[in-house]
């Protein structure tokens, strides 16, 4: 059963870094940053949707098939380079950053880890929102389109930090970018 569920997440792996490399900028140096940053096996939330190993990596991927399927849907409006980088690096920023994790496992007192939130946020990480983070960590290595930065920075909609920002600003690809995740996070993921 381990061995099983090591191939999924090697095969997943696999996948994304093919699909970011579809792009035509160069992502070797993200895709570095991302491998020594942890990325690849840290949680999506510390208590809710994908809070375990790798689901990060497990979001952003049924991110990206959610945003193909809305774009196609709605008559290709998007390039799929914009589609597959928002959706890939949307939440770059929970892997954390400066060498440190942004989620790290939660000890109860007891010792024993938290089986009900088995993740909590890293208080050795300096606070930043991580639609902010995950822009801040992307641009160090490759150039987002205008369109692409606000797509990352607002995905969240009106369940983020920006949801007075967005309205009457929305881009085709913000619209896509923040259903599949919504629809991901909310009715996909466990």
């Amino acid at each position: 059963m381990i061995e099983a569920t090591e191939k999924k997440e090697e095969n997943m792996k696999e996948r994304f870094i093919t699909e970011l490399k579809s792009s035509e900028r160069d992502m070797s140096g993200l895709i570095q940053a991302m491998e020594e940053g942890g990325f690849f096996t840290a949680p999506c939330s510390g208590a809710h949707h994908l809070s375990k190993e790798g689901g990060l990596l497990e979001h952003s991927l049924n991110v990206l098939d959610y945003a193909r399927k809305l774009n196609a849907a709605f008559g290709n409006p998007v390039k799929e380079e914009s589609i597959i980088v928002t959706a890939l690096l949307h939440d770059l920023g929970k892997m954390g950053d400066h060498g440190k994790p942004n989620y790290v496992e939660k000890i109860l007192k007891s010792g024993q880890r938290s089986e009900a939130e088995p993740y909590t946020t890293n208080k050795d990480l300096k606070y930043i929102d991580h639609e902010i983070r995950s822009l801040m960590i992307a641009e160090r290595y490759i150039r987002l389109s205008e369109e692409e930065e606000q797509a990352i920075l607002l995905h969240n909609g009106l369940y983020g930090t920006f949801k007075y920002e967005i309205q009457g600003k929305e881009t085709p690809l913000y619209m896509i970018l923040h259903f599949a995740d919504l629809w991901c996070s909310r009715v996909v993921e466990e």
